[in-house]
């Protein structure tokens, strides 16, 4: 099955450079290109890709804008967003996840890394982001709790998250504490399928596109507190 990606960045050099390399792989090929959020937006509609390289600062529309018009489109539910940003630590980060980007990457990242995020996406099995990266998504979390999550949102959260079984809250932690599938079934001694389970029902009940978003809610919720150090 081929993976269809659309690349969206003001910059055509850096575009070209990704089209080459997504082209290069025999499971992967692009099916467009954008040099802003609005086009970005009108491309995903017309082009219907699996998952979408979306830079954040772009004129215009920049890229948050244009993945809460992606995410809010049901006829794109399927698509996944991954934001792209100069720095590691970007102040859009957090708001790009709960915006509902899959997750995020660094556009200093080897190649390997950028075409294993597109998998990772595309199978919608982990948040994007690299393992030292974890504590700073918490660290955002913390920093933006206010009102949009306090108030009738995070009541919401906290609401759904009391439909989800002891196990399923318990596999919700784990998730937002970055362990894979395979780490969780270790962590619970039990089978990678079961826990694959526990992970879709809890995107079920919680209303999550895919991992990322759970982390998102687990925080947003208080289940995981961010540690700060």
């Amino acid at each position: 099955m081929t993976i269809r990606v659309l690349l969206a960045d003001d910059q055509a050099l850096l575009r070209s450079a990704f089209k080459v390399l997504v082209d290069s792989e025999p499971d992967m090929e692009v099916v467009g290109e954008a040099p802003d959020g609005a086009e970005a937006v009108a491309l995903a509609r017309s082009t219907r890709p699996d998952v979408v390289l979306m830079d954040i600062r772009m004129p215009g529309t920049d890229g948050l804008a244009a993945t809460r018009m992606i995410t809010a489109d049901p006829e794109l539910a399927d698509v996944r967003i991954v934001m792209l940003t100069t720095f590691e630590v970007d102040e859009y980060v957090v708001q790009s996840l709960r915006a509902g980007a899959s997750g995020f990457l660094g556009k200093g990242a080897e190649p390997e890394e950028l075409l294993g995020a597109i998998r990772i996406a595309h199978a919608g099995e982990a948040l994007l982001s690299p393992a030292a990266t974890k504590g700073l998504i918490a660290t955002f979390l913390a920093q933006g709790s206010g009102p949009d999550t306090a108030g009738a949102a995070g009541g919401a959260r906290t609401e759904r998250l009391a439909a989800l079984t002891a196990r399923e809250r318990e596999v919700l932690v784990l998730v937002a504490g970055g362990l894979s599938n395979d780490e969780i079934a270790e962590r619970l001694d039990v089978s990678p399928l079961t826990v694959k389970t526990h992970v879709n029902r809890t995107m079920a009940k919680l209303g999550a596109r895919d991992r990322a978003q759970l982390v998102v809610t687990a925080y947003e919720s208080g289940l995981v507190r961010p540690r700060v150090e």
